[in-house]
């Protein structure tokens, strides 16, 4: 689930604001994170059964070095136990592992992690009826990227390169993926851009653009992404809106619509809304709750409910 209006993320060299510090010492620093969500789902789709779906079971370490001068080394080490406890084989779980540098505002890292249009979108759905945006559908994250983020003030840049490389995890040809981010007086403007290069095939260019604005309690954003795929000269195109709301300093609600068109097909229409509360002595343990659905003929609405623990 994506954090509403394009909330700048924390850049691969600043590791997370809720990690755990559990050792520093003469420069260095080892953090750690831990996100685990389990839900009590049923599928949007015809006869559905309910079942438990492990969401989330990741351990993130981070470790950095003080370099002096404004210098900082830095590596992840991120798994996510997922798709192990959901039963599924032939899996790793290994999420992310890279190294790199910082200087400054400036981060370069290189290995297996996000490419820099993961930071794109404003979909709220814990399970979304269809897919978070056109860069989700085509490819977000490889084995063999170079990334370089660059953080301002109210600007956020970021840039990555995937090798051309053989299968490799579900991973083919070259990534080439840009993103940026600013925020101003509230208005949060994003706009992304990506070229995948299959092997032996045509690219496919896809870009987006949202917005988003805070008005206190409630926020309200949009965005717009397209791919252009270069051995079909078809489109698909793929709009969000949503919108959350702070009821209380421990419950939220969000509720979403999504639109998807693709050249030479129907278009599907989806929507979501579900309800968080945050314990208000312990913000990192929330329980929620979802329903959603969409217009493909002979489906049900779908369902969950689940806990979240992290740190």
């Amino acid at each position: 689930m994506k954090k509403l209006l394009l909330a700048v993320a924390v850049t691969a060299a600043a590791g997370s604001a809720n990690a755990v510090t559990v050792y520093e010492n003469d420069g260095f620093t080892y953090k750690l994170n831990g996100d685990l969500q389990v839900q009590l789902r049923r599928d949007i789709g015809e006869d559905e059964s309910e079942y438990v779906d492990f969401d989330d079971l990741e351990l993130k370490n981070y470790f950095s070095y003080d370099l002096n001068n404004d210098m900082t080394a830095f590596g992840r080490v991120d798994f996510d136990f997922k798709d192990e406890a959901n039963g599924k084989d032939n899996v790793t779980p290994l999420e992310e592992a890279y190294v790199g540098i910082r200087y400054g505002v400036t981060s370069f890292s290189f290995g297996k992690q996000n490419f820099a249009s993961d930071e794109f979108g404003v979909e709220e759905a814990y399970e979304a009826p269809l897919d978070e945006d056109q860069f989700d559908a085509v490819g977000t994250d490889g084995d063999d990227t170079f990334r370089v983020d660059v953080e301002l003030d109210n600007i956020y840049l970021v840039s990555s390169y995937e090798l051309e490389a053989e299968d490799k995890g579900g991973v083919e040809g070259e990534f080439f993926d840009i993103f940026a981010f600013a925020d101003v007086a509230g208005l949060s403007l994003g706009g992304g851009f990506q070229k995948h290069t299959p092997l032996g095939g045509e690219s496919l260019d896809t870009w987006g653009v949202s917005a988003g604005y805070e008005f206190g309690v409630f926020g309200l954003a949009a965005d717009y992404s397209v791919t252009d795929d270069g051995n079909t000269d078809l489109d698909t195109q793929l709009y969000n809106v949503a919108a959350t709301l702070d009821v209380t300093n421990t419950t939220g609600v969000a509720i979403g619509m999504q639109n998807q068109e693709e050249d030479n097909a129907d278009d599907v229409t989806g929507w979501y809304a579900n309800v968080t509360y945050k314990f208000p002595t312990q913000k990192n343990v929330s329980v929620f709750a979802e329903i959603a659905d969409n217009d493909i003929d002979e489906t049900d609405m779908g369902a969950l409910a689940g806990m979240r623990v992290k740190f």
